[in-house]
C-alpha cells in the first residue's frame, strides 16, 4: 500500500466518521441517557473501553486515544478504560465485562482477547440495554450467530495488511527461500487472518514456508519459538511476526544465534519501539491499524448507536504498510 494512498484512505474515513457522529455527539451530551438505567448522575453516557493485555505498547497506546478523545469532549461521555494483564487471561477480561453490565454502563467498546469465548458475556450485555461494539480482534461469526448477537466491527482488514507487510518483504528475497511465521494467538480472529495474510504474499511470491508458530502475542514467547526456528532452520531467510511485540523477541533471538544481518523480520501494529528498530536495520516492515485512532472510532460508533437506536453494520478502518522510508 502507498504511503500517500494510506493516508487518503484514513483521511477520507475520518472525515466521514466525523461526518455522521458530530450532531450525535452534541446532542448525546444534553442529558438525554435515563440515569435510572444507566447508573450516571450526569445525564452523560458512559462508555467502557474494555482491551486486551494493557503490557502491550500497542493497548497502551490505544488507552491514551481513547482517553484523549474523551477529554476533548468531556461534555458528552465519560469514559471507563480497563484492561488485563495477560494477552490469554480471557477470564479476567469476561470479569470486566461483568463488571461493566453490574455498574450500568451504556456501551461497551471490547477488543476482545478470544474471538469466541467473549460472545456469550456481551451478549448478556446487550440483553440488559448495553449498546456493544467489537473493535481490534473480530468476533466469530458462528458464535455470534449461534447466541443470535448482532455486534458491528469496527477495525481493519488484519489479512490484507499483513499480505502487504508480506509483499514488501518478498522483494528483498528470492524465490524458494526459507520463511518462517510466529502466529498471534489461535482463538484470536485477528492472529488467524494476519497469518493467512503472510501466507498469501509468501505463496504469491514463491517462499517456502517451513515453520508457523503461534507465540500468543508475547515478547518472551516468541523469543523461545524464534530460537528454536533459527537453530532447526539453518537456511532460514526471514521471520513474519503477527504483532510487534512477537518481533521484537524474534529479533533478539536472531541476534542471540548470530544472524541479524542473515534473517529478515517483520511485524504488525507499527509500535514505538518497531520504529526505532526499522530505523536502525532490524525490522524491515510492520503495519500500521492506527491504536491511537481504533478505539476512537468505535467510541464514536457507541455514541451514534447510542442516539440513532439501531445496529449499524460493519466498518473497516485503514491498515497501512510501515517501511523505515517511510519514518523519515
Amino acid at each position: 500500500m502507498r504511503d500517500g494512498a494510506g493516508r487518503r484512505t484514513l483521511a477520507l474515513f475520518t472525515c466521514a466518521l466525523a461526518a455522521l457522529v458530530i450532531a450525535n455527539l452534541t446532542s448525546c451530551g444534553g442529558g438525554t441517557t435515563d440515569t435510572s438505567t444507566s447508573g450516571t448522575t450526569s445525564g452523560k453516557p458512559r462508555v467502557a473501553l474494555v482491551m486486551k493485555s494493557l503490557a502491550n505498547e500497542f493497548f497502551k497506546t490505544m488507552q491514551g486515544g481513547a482517553e484523549a478523545h474523551q477529554r476533548a469532549h468531556a461534555g458528552v461521555y465519560e469514559l471507563i478504560a480497563n484492561g488485563i494483564k495477560d494477552e490469554q487471561d480471557v477470564a479476567r477480561q469476561i470479569d470486566l465485562v461483568e463488571q461493566m453490565i453490574a455498574e450500568r454502563v451504556d456501551a461497551i467498546v471490547i477488543a476482545p482477547a478470544d474471538s469466541k469465548a467473549l460472545v456469550p458475556v456481551c451478549k448478556k450485555a446487550m440483553d440488559a440495554g448495553v449498546v456493544v461494539v467489537n473493535i481490534d480482534n473480530k468476533f466469530d461469526r458462528s458464535v455470534l450467530a449461534d447466541k443470535s448477537a448482532q455486534i458491528p466491527f469496527v477495525g481493519p482488514d488484519n489479512r490484507r495488511g499483513a499480505r502487504a507487510v508480506g509483499e514488501y518483504l518478498a522483494q528483498s528475497l528470492k524465490a524458494g527461500d526459507h520463511v518462517a511465521i510466529i502466529e498471534g494467538a489461535p482463538n484470536a480472529f485477528n492472529g488467524v487472518q494476519r497469518k493467512l495474510g503472510f501466507e498469501d504474499a509468501m505463496n504469491a511470491a514463491g517462499m517456502r514456508v517451513v515453520s508457523s508458530q503461534a507465540a500468543n502475542w508475547e515478547t518472551a514467547r516468541a523469543n523461545q519459538v524464534a530460537s528454536a526456528i533459527i537453530s532447526e532452520q539453518p537456511d532460514l531467510k526471514a521471520i513474519l511476526c503477527a504483532n510487534d511485540q512477537m518481533a521484537l523477541g524474534a529479533v533478539a533471538a536472531t541476534g542471540a544465534a548470530g544472524k541479524r544481518d542473515q534473517i529478515k523480520v517483520v511485524g504488525f501494529d507499527n509500535i514505538s519501539a518497531v520504529r526505532q528498530l526499522m530505523k536502525d536495520g532490524r525490522i524491515l516492515a510492520t503495519a500500521d491499524q492506527h491504536g491511537d485512532k481504533l478505539a476512537v472510532f468505535g467510541i464514536e460508533y457507541a455514541l451514534e448507536m447510542l442516539k440513532q437506536k439501531n445496529t449499524p453494520a460493519d466498518r473497516e478502518t485503514p491498515v497501512d504498510l510501515i517501511t523505515a522510508g517511510k519514518l523519515q
